[in-house]
């Protein structure tokens, strides 16, 4: 008996030790798992407030939807006319484009002989000095990219390099108006192909990096435009930056016409201006650039030199220089309200000079009211 008795401890004893241990390898795996379903758990908390977040965010761009209104109809039904309520879509009125200078000046009211379109006109005979025609000469308005040819007279007078690489930079990033460029940041130009993209192309960021690129940089340039402009008895006219998009640019027509007979007698700037077009390479890739003046482009004028602008402020603008009838004319048309308008106003100019060897209207710079009717 005692030795069964000492048999039957021992085995209940080993059986203690077994449990006692499969409870200690059992007890961390549990909680392990159980720490582990908390986490899942957790997550699966997480992932559904960010679901349900996400579906709310998606509920609410979809509700965004067009201004409507509610509004009578009348509709047929079964042959006989039914009124009903509808919804529909509230019209978007465009926001009207800002107004010129010029217009809030009231100088469109000014009449003029020739109907020109163009609130500010002026033209000169070149070699007589003789002023064939005037229309708010005096007036003093932002004149946008006819500042560009200031810009190259004052670099083609510094005599820099024109072969010198030149590279656009961060500088030249338009933050007024932001307008765009062809030309990205890192292209290389030479100081030359600048100026012909400026003049032809009316190129921005071409004509800031020749002013930022000056000797002393664009401070010492924009003080060397000014001092030019004094000089050639500008005396309307001022300039802060080199492109023309800042409206704080600005200038008369009896000034404007005194620039462009003055760069005229520039080679350089004579034939950038009136090239056609011109191709640049951009690495292996061509861009095409063409005369922003299409008088200049398969028409019959004889055009010495010119150059367009356009900002709202300004509305647009154009200054020519061009044989008409056998004079040479300086012509300068500011504040347009349509971008063919400059040119069509260029045309009846050229008409109404071939039509009279004594030309009589010379409209003087009070503003008239035009004829009602």
């Amino acid at each position: 008996m005692s030795r069964c008795a000492g048999q039957v401890a021992a085995c209940v004893l080993t059986l203690f030790v077994s449990v006692g241990l499969a409870g200690m390898l059992v007890a961390p795996v549990q909680a392990k798992t159980e720490r582990n379903a908390k986490v899942l758990k957790s997550s699966k908390a997480v992932n559904s407030k960010k679901a349900t977040v996400q579906k709310k965010q998606v509920v609410r761009v979809s509700k965004a939807k067009p201004a409507t209104r509610m509004q009578r109809v009348v509709v047929m039904k079964n042959g006989k006319r039914v009124v009903t309520m509808r919804r529909v879509p509230i019209a978007v009125v465009a926001e009207p484009p800002r107004p010129s200078f010029g217009q809030l000046a009231g100088l469109h009211a000014t009449h003029d002989p020739l109907d020109l379109k163009s609130s500010v006109a002026y033209v000169l005979d070149q070699d007589t000095q003789e002023i064939l025609f005037q229309k708010n000469e005096n007036a003093v308005l932002p004149i946008a990219s006819l500042t560009k040819l200031m810009t190259a007279v004052i670099v083609s007078e510094a005599q820099l390099d024109p072969n010198e690489l030149i590279t656009i930079t961060q500088d030249e990033v338009d933050t007024e108006k932001g307008t765009r460029s062809r030309l990205a940041i890192g292209t290389q130009l030479t100081r030359s192909e600048l100026m012909l993209l400026a003049l032809m192309s009316s190129e921005n960021r071409a004509a800031h990096a020749l002013g930022r690129s000056y000797p002393g940089g664009m401070s010492r340039f924009v003080q060397a435009m000014n001092a030019k402009a004094q000089l050639l008895g500008m005396q309307d006219t001022r300039y802060v930056e080199p492109t023309g998009l800042s409206s704080r640019n600005q200038s008369s027509a009896k000034d404007l016409a005194t620039l462009t007979a003055y760069a005229h007698q520039d080679k350089t700037i004579r034939e950038l201006s009136v090239a056609p077009g011109h191709q640049v390479l951009i690495g292996e890739k061509p861009l095409n650039y063409v005369n922003t003046n299409r008088l200049v482009r398969g028409s019959d004028w004889d055009i010495g030199l010119q150059k367009t602008g356009f900002i709202s402020e300004a509305g647009h603008t154009l200054v020519m220089q061009a044989k008409v009838a056998g004079r040479r004319l300086i012509m300068v048309f500011l504040d347009s309200a349509g971008k063919l308008s400059r040119l069509g106003d260029a045309e009846r100019v050229r008409k109404w000079v071939e039509g009279q060897n004594a030309p009589a209207p010379k409209v003087g710079g009070a503003v008239e009211p035009a004829p009602k009717g």
